[in-house]
């Protein structure tokens, strides 16, 4: 919903919002009040019980506690121009509420459903990697993979956010969710009563075809650099990086350190192999976005 409220479309989702922007109107029309582009939202319509699938999310908004309802459809209210009906669901109306779970699932059929497949995919790839890695090698090891996104310091994991804020966890688990959506900073929840989840984008996958890239970065880095680069499109160790960019197993060591220095790829250690993977500012530079 906040992709289709941006004036400024981000290219890498550019497929999906011209084929949403066509489907789900009405349903779009109810929610988009409920989710502003910038700032608050309601924690409230993005339940831990949505984990357990469409149907379980939608029973977990439509039980939400008065209290909360109240509360945060207020704190909501407080920047932003609410329809009348908000009222009636910041007082738990039941009809209201039934209104709001249909708009939801009708939302999900019509702008979500037709691109699952690619969602799915993207996400399911992105949270190999990550568990890759944590099995692999250990937590601290996979905390490391979202730099320059997120950076961990034991025992903080940093961010940037739009605003100042400390999250203590104080024991509890943290989940952390990859998403097709989210493109520039992570999002919390705003109640720290609340399971503490941190969503994060998902790694973006391919970049454009070897020929459109190549021939923008040669001149930057030199042929056999870029072609380095354009072949981690998926992590690979270092031999395999040498494999299929056709150069030695030393000079493959040697670009992919000087790539890892400017901040284009990161490189983990797994037992005797070393994976290399592209950050979101290599990802970036291969796809040409600013």
């Amino acid at each position: 919903m906040h992709q289709l409220q941006e004036k400024r479309r981000d290219p890498v989702l550019d497929a999906w919002l011209r084929r949403a922007c066509r489907r789900g109107r009405q349903a779009q029309r109810v929610l988009a009040p409920l989710m502003p582009a910038r700032g608050y939202f309601p924690d409230f319509l993005t339940p831990a019980a949505a984990s357990g699938g469409l149907e379980c999310g939608i029973e977990a908004v439509l039980c939400t506690p008065r209290h909360q309802l109240r509360a945060e459809v207020t704190l909501l209210s407080v920047r932003n121009p609410l329809p009348t009906w908000a009222r009636a669901l910041a007082d738990g109306e039941t009809g209201t509420l039934h209104q709001l779970g249909k708009a939801l699932r009708q939302y999900h059929d019509s702008v979500l459903a037709p691109a699952w497949q690619d969602i799915a995919s993207r996400i399911e790839a992105d949270r190999l990697h990550r568990t890759r890695t944590q099995c692999s090698i250990d937590t601290e090891a996979m905390l490391r993979t979202f730099a320059p996104l997120l950076r961990w310091q034991r025992p903080v994991l940093a961010a940037d956010y739009p605003v100042d804020r400390d999250v203590h966890l104080q024991g509890r688990g943290l989940l952390l969710v990859p998403s097709y959506f989210c493109r520039n900073t992570p999002v919390a929840l705003l109640n720290e009563g609340l399971p503490p989840v941190l969503v994060y984008p998902a790694r973006t996958g391919r970049p454009p075809p070897p020929s459109a890239a190549g021939s923008r970065l040669a001149p930057l880095l030199g042929h056999t650099r870029a072609a380095v680069l354009q072949t981690l499109h998926e992590p690979r160790t270092t031999s395999e990086l040498a494999r299929h960019a056709g150069v030695s197993l030393s000079s493959a060591s040697e670009h992919a350190t000087v790539l890892r220095k400017a901040g284009l790829i990161t490189s983990t250690r797994e037992r005797h192999r070393v994976r290399h993977t592209l950050t979101p500012l290599g990802v970036d530079l291969l796809a040409g976005r600013a």
